[in-house]
């Protein structure tokens, strides 16, 4: 797998090729967003999930990055902490299709795999 990395502060996350590519087609899909932006909020049992918006611009305090030359993808400076070292990629299971984050951080994830926390 080849991986596209980006080092902010010394915080990283990487973004596969397949992911990238499904990024790409999501954004030629919707036709009005410009970038993906990554960011977490509290939710399900154990603490947190991952968002994965297609978005028009960036909010204020996101970090900008250059994936594979003209794919923007940003994070949302306030879930830095908690994605970074994160790797996502884009796998098929069978007949489903999904996002994958491989984060360091995370030390427990709920039954259903919709949440995680990082205490």
């Amino acid at each position: 797998m080849s991986v596209e990395s980006f080092d902010p502060a010394q915080q990283t996350v990487k973004v596969s090729s397949a992911a990238i590519q499904h990024f790409r087609r999501q954004l030629e899909h919707d036709g009005a967003a410009k970038a993906v932006r990554l960011s977490v909020k509290e939710s399900g049992c154990t603490g947190f999930m991952y968002v994965v918006d297609l978005v028009q611009e960036a909010q204020n305090d996101d970090l900008h990055y250059q994936l594979d030359g003209n794919l923007e993808f940003l994070v949302a400076k306030d879930s830095l902490s908690i994605v970074s070292g994160t790797e996502i990629d884009y796998v098929k299971e069978g007949v489903n299709r999904q996002l994958k984050f491989l984060n360091p951080n995370a030390k427990d994830h709920c039954g259903c795999g919709e949440s995680f926390n990082v205490n």
